[in-house]
């Protein structure tokens, strides 16, 4: 199993949320964070904003739908070209999971 963390524009998350969905992944945790990236945020005229919002999508996915479910992130996610604060994606190995009203282990 992988969890696959992405952080993406806010205006992005719905349409996100729904193309992940209709592919087959509807369980998601959903977190409002802020942050900044490589460019170190955003200045705009005299003002500088350190700290955008975000959204953290969190998935933990079977690894053979790994790539499936990157993909379709990146695609809904990407603005026009790509731009700075597009977002990233994380994937990381999870070792265990369990349902806590069953107690069942796995996905």
């Amino acid at each position: 199993m992988k969890m696959v963390r992405s952080i993406v524009r806010p205006e992005k998350v719905n349409e996100i949320l729904a193309e992940v969905s209709d592919a087959g992944f509807p369980a998601v945790t959903k977190i409002d964070v802020a942050g900044r990236g490589k460019q170190r945020g955003v200045k705009v005229g005299d003002i500088h904003y350190d700290e955008l919002p975000k959204e953290m999508l969190l998935m933990v996915v079977n690894d053979e739908d790994v790539d499936d479910l990157v993909k379709i992130i990146i695609r809904t996610a990407k603005t026009g070209e790509g731009n700075f604060g597009d977002g990233k994606i994380f994937v990381s190995e999870v070792e265990e999971a369990y349902t806590i009203s069953t107690g069942k282990k796995g996905l």
